[in-house]
C-alpha cells in the first residue's frame, strides 16, 4: 500500500503542475501539443496494461481511436446525437465489441497476434477511405460539434486541456488504483503463465480484461480527438500511428503506468519541436523503437526507477 500512497501522491504534484502549466503556455500551438499528448498519455496508458501486465502486444490500436473518433462524429451529425451521449454510447458498444475480439485474437499468440491486429487496423483504415459517402473518404470529415454541458460549449484549446487532462489523469487514477488491487496481482501473474494457470488465474479472461480497458481508453482518446479538432481523416489513423503508440509505451516503460507519462510526454512533443522531424516522423519511431528494444528495454521509468534503487514496474 505504500507504493500505491506514493503513486497518488506523486500523481497529485504532477496534477498541480499541470493545472498552472498554461500559464507558461504563450503559444496557443504548445497548447494544442499539451493536448494531443494528453490523449497520448491516455492511450498508452491503456497499452501499458495489455504490453507491460497481460504481455500481449497490439498494432491495432490506432483502428480504436477511428472507432471511438469516426463513431462519435457520426453520431452527433448523422443522426442528432448530444456529442457527450455519441461519446459514451460508441465507448460502451466498442468497449463491448474489443472484448469479444479479444477472446477471439488472444488465443492467438507471437507474430500471429501481431498480425491480427494488424489486420484489424488495416480493415478500418480501408473501410474508412472506401466508404465515401459515410464516413468522407480521403478528404475527412469537417463540421464535428464540440462538446456541450447544459448552455455551455466546451471550444478552444484551453477548455479542451482541462478536460483532456483531467480524463486522462482521472484514467491513471484508476489503473493505479487497480494494479495495487487482487486483480491488478492476477494481471501481474501472467507473466508467468502456466504458474498463474495453476493458482486457478484463467489467463484468457484476465488477457481479455486487458485488452477491453486497453481498447476503451482508445475509444475515448479518438472521441475526444474528433469533437476537439472537429475534423478526422483517415490518414491520421493509419498503422503508422499504431506504430508510434507502441513506440511510445516501450520508450516510456512497458511495465509501469508512468511509463505511459514518460513515453507520450517525451515523444509526443518531440517532433513539433524539431521540426525537421516532421518529414521523417515515421522513420525516426521506427527507429527509435529498435533503439529502444536493444539497448534499454526497460525504457525511461525502468532507468527511473534503477537510479532511485528501486524497480520499473508500479
Amino acid at each position: 500500500m505504500k507504493s500505491l500512497a506514493r503513486d497518488r501522491r506523486r500523481l497529485g504534484w504532477l496534477t498541480l503542475f499541470l493545472l498552472v502549466l498554461p500559464v507558461f503556455l504563450r503559444n496557443p500551438y504548445y497548447l494544442t501539443v499539451a493536448n494531443l499528448t494528453a490523449l497520448n498519455v491516455l492511450t498508452v496508458a491503456g497499452l501499458v496494461l495489455l504490453i507491460g501486465y497481460a504481455g500481449e502486444i497490439s498494432l491495432g490500436h490506432a483502428g480504436f481511436w477511428a472507432v471511438g473518433a469516426y463513431g462519435s462524429a457520426l453520431l452527433s451529425l448523422r443522426l442528432g446525437f448530444p456529442p457527450v451521449l455519441a461519446t459514451l454510447v460508441v465507448l460502451a458498444a466498442g468497449t463491448l465489441l474489443a472484448a469479444l475480439l479479444g477472446r477471439v485474437i488472444l488465443r492467438l499468440r507471437g507474430n500471429y497476434l501481431v498480425m491480427a491486429t494488424l489486420a484489424f487496423n488495416l480493415m478500418i483504415y480501408y473501410f474508412l477511405v472506401e466508404a465515401e459517402d459515410l464516413t468522407g473518404g480521403p478528404p475527412g470529415l469537417p463540421g464535428i460539434p464540440p462538446y456541450r454541458l447544459g448552455p455551455y460549449t466546451l471550444s478552444g484549446d484551453l477548455p479542451f486541456y482541462y478536460l483532456l487532462w483531467g480524463v486522462s489523469l482521472g484514467v491513471l487514477y484508476l489503473f493505479f488504483n487497480l494494479v495495487h488491487s487482487g486483480e491488478g496481482r492476477a494481471l501481474r501473474a501472467l507473466s508467468e503463465e502456466p504458474a498463474a494457470a495453476c493458482l486457478g488465474i484463467s489467463p484468457l479472461r484476465y488477457k481479455t480484461l486487458a485488452f477491453a480497458m486497453s481498447a476503451a481508453c482508445a475509444l475515448l482518446a479518438g472521441a475526444l480527438y474528433a469533437h476537439y479538432l472537429s475534423f478526422i481523416s483517415p490518414k491520421t489513423f493509419d498503422i503508422f500511428f499504431s506504430v508510434q503508440l507502441v513506440t511510445m509505451c516501450l520508450f516510456g516503460g512497458k511495465a509501469s503506468l508512468w511509463g505511459a507519462l514518460f513515453g507520450a510526454g517525451v515523444l509526443t512533443p518531440l517532433p513539433h519541436l524539431l521540426e525537421f522531424l516532421e518529414d521523417y516522423r515515421d522513420l525516426f519511431y521506427g527507429g527509435l523503437l529498435m533503439a529502444v528494444l536493444v539497448f534499454f528495454p526497460e525504457g525511461l521509468s525502468g532507468l527511473w526507477g534503477r537510479s532511485r534503487g528501486g524497480h520499473a514496474r508500479d
